[in-house]
């Protein structure tokens, strides 16, 4: 049976593929990212795959502007619909694409497919200048639509403050904290998932 549990973000670009395919394989998951947006490079789930040697799923939509999903779609004349949870045996990890309130078309959020899975949710935070603001703003969005939060997830350097300031007002625990790793390998991936509160994420499948 699956037990997924979703990845979100405050913002793009802050280390939630980092995140994921930590947690992917201190998890012993598979993993899905339902939106790219963005095929030049390499796609977030061949990084996973590459990484992890764990089972990743094929995305629901392969854009290929890296762009905001409604725009992307947009411009390869389609349009996102609702997302299904795919059946895999076991934990699932699934990466969504941006920040919280990216609009997967016209008129709805990423938060509000999160809002219908009812999966548990990590937020992923940045630790430099503006964190704060970001994530909880990102928090009360999704505290707005019902969706159930697990914790908090850091990304950078610690920043004590910022890190205590968050998890106080949002009333929600910290997971741990991953320094920035410039040279990506599986070891390193392995060892960073160690600082992260896995017994309280398991807890939450």
């Amino acid at each position: 049976m699956t037990s997924p549990i979703v990845v979100t973000g405050t913002d793009t670009g802050i280390g939630k593929t980092v995140f994921s395919a930590a947690l992917t394989l201190a998890l012993q998951a598979s993993y899905w990212k339902p939106v790219q947006a963005g095929l030049d490079e390499e796609t977030d789930s061949e990084t996973v795959a590459r990484l992890t040697g764990r089972p990743t799923l094929p995305e629901a939509w392969r854009l290929r502007t890296p762009a905001s999903p409604h725009l992307a779609a947009r411009l390869d004349r389609v349009e996102i619909g609702s997302l299904e949870l795919p059946e895999v045996k076991g934990p699932l990890v699934i990466e969504g694409a941006g920040g919280a309130l990216v609009p997967l078309n016209g008129n709805r959020l990423y938060a509000d497919q999160m809002a219908d899975w009812r999966a548990p949710v990590i937020v992923v935070a940045r630790t430099t200048l503006g964190t704060i603001n970001h994530s909880l703003l990102t928090i009360e969005a999704l505290r707005a639509r019902g969706v159930p939060l697990v914790g908090i997830a850091f990304v950078g350097d610690e920043v004590a403050d910022s890190q205590d300031t968050i998890c106080r007002i949002a009333e929600l625990p910290s997971l741990g904290r991953l320094p920035f790793m410039s040279d990506l390998t599986t070891q390193g991936l392995r060892d960073a998932a160690r600082r992260l509160d896995l017994d309280r994420i398991r807890g939450a499948l």
